[in-house]
């Protein structure tokens, strides 16, 4: 094994992915929120600066190329579970999730199967704008669960008709419940679309890869 500053990122990135999870059972929300949603945004940052280094250096190694496509999967799957417990299990975030996971396991079997000839599913281009929305998607949605938490914090033990008119402007916002609610419900939109748009190139791509390895799965 070779190591050297990118595969060092890289298995940083690793690590990062169940550090998200662990950040939500040793640490109270928002400060929890807050924690992964830095750590994971990072770690997003390290997945294009890792490769560019080891492209600008000359140092792309086997062990790189192993372990870069690795951490991107953990850290979707585990970001993905931590957001959909938070969310009590929302039908909205489901389906993408539950296609996005999919297409993973699906094509991780299909290269574990092709073994040596696993060559052929090269990553596409795609697929790696499929990766970045991913990513993307998942760090607006932890935005928005930390938007969520001020917002019922700040409106807590408030009746529900005066949160109503703070809202609309009838009544004024000493506790700044409106830069609160919209930031939420625009993380929470933008998280939402970004994430099925997310979800359907995740099928695209799968179908794609399902169709180059056909020819090797024909008896």
């Amino acid at each position: 094994m070779t190591w050297n500053i990118p595969n060092v990122l890289t298995v940083l990135r690793l690590l990062a992915a169940p550090a998200v999870a662990v950040m939500f059972l040793y640490f109270h929300r928002p400060w929890a929120d807050w924690f992964a949603l830095v750590l994971f945004v990072s770690a997003a940052v390290t997945d294009w600066f890792d490769g560019y280094l080891a492209r600008l250096w000359k140092q792309t190694t086997k062990l790189g190329t192993m372990l870069d496509p690795i951490a991107d999967k953990a850290m979707v799957v585990i970001a993905l579970a931590v957001i959909l417990g938070y969310s009590s299990m929302s039908p909205w975030l489901v389906l993408p999730a539950t296609m996005i996971l999919f297409r993973e396991v699906f094509v991780s079997g299909l290269r574990e199967y092709l073994g040596d000839t696993a060559g052929t599913l090269k990553v596409t281009k795609l697929a790696k704008w499929k990766t970045t929305l991913q990513m993307v998607a998942i760090a607006v949605l932890f935005a928005q669960g930390v938007f969520e938490h001020y917002f019922g914090m700040s409106s807590m033990g408030m009746d529900e008709a005066l949160v109503a008119d703070v809202l609309a402007g009838r009544e004024e916002d000493l506790m700044g419940l409106r830069w609160k609610f919209q930031g939420m419900v625009i993380a929470s939109h933008a998280g939402l679309w970004l994430l099925w748009i997310a979800a359907a190139l995740t099928l695209i791509t799968g179908v794609d890869y399902f169709r180059k390895a056909t020819p090797y799965l024909r008896d």
